[in-house]
């Protein structure tokens, strides 16, 4: 049974913003979990081993057909090619690069059930400005839905002031924020207009 409410389930795209230690990446992996068996994850920030056991302890499922473009290894100075189900990328900063490798795997994957995360936008923002990564976003988001896969980014709340949130939210159709509250993690779910909903414990 997902936590998550059928309102998320059912969006092309979502925003999930948080300050740290409030469960955005626990979130992230279950809904990509319960959005596809095969996802494809843009990493910014963790290699790819690191991120399918991520996701295999968050969701409780395999993570051997989830597709990785990990931004992180080649510049620790590793440099393995790329397989069918890990592309390299040299930076996050390198976001013409993401693009291509993204562009890949969307051709080797047309007709097939996937979903699409990118943790995480913030991240990105230490190489580029805000308007950068809207385009950029925009960009991953129309690919991702011209196969009729969901998009979620992730966003660190209190990283970024209001305005580069606000700008952020744009491409996205529901965002769900995190908090810690007395010790319990929550969330809510913001759609574009109208009354956030209540706050809910996971």
């Amino acid at each position: 049974m997902s936590v998550l409410p059928e309102a998320v389930l059912d969006a092309d795209s979502v925003l999930i913003s948080g300050p740290p230690m409030s469960g955005k990446y626990d979130l992230f992996n279950r809904l990509l979990a319960a959005w596809s068996d095969a996802p494809i994850l843009v990493s910014t920030g963790r290699t790819a081993e690191k991120v399918r056991t991520d996701y295999a302890r968050a969701t409780g499922g395999s993570a051997d057909d989830v597709i990785v473009i990990d931004c992180v290894t080649h510049q620790q100075g590793d440099k393995p090619a790329d397989t069918p189900t890990t592309k390299y990328v040299g930076s996050p900063g390198d976001l013409t690069e993401i693009g291509i490798k993204f562009t890949d795997v969307v051709e080797s994957s047309a007709g097939l059930s996937r979903a699409v995360g990118v943790y995480s936008l913030s991240e990105l923002l230490m190489y580029w400005e805000p308007e950068r990564i809207f385009r950029f976003t925009r960009v991953m988001t129309s690919q991702a839905s011209g196969q009729d896969w969901p998009f979620v980014g992730v966003v660190g709340s209190t990283t970024h002031d209001e305005q580069v949130i606000h700008t952020l939210h744009e491409p996205f159709e529901l965002v769900v924020e995190t908090r810690v509250e007395d010790d319990e993690r929550q969330f809510r779910v913001r759609g574009r207009m109208g009354q956030p909903s209540e706050w809910i414990g996971f």
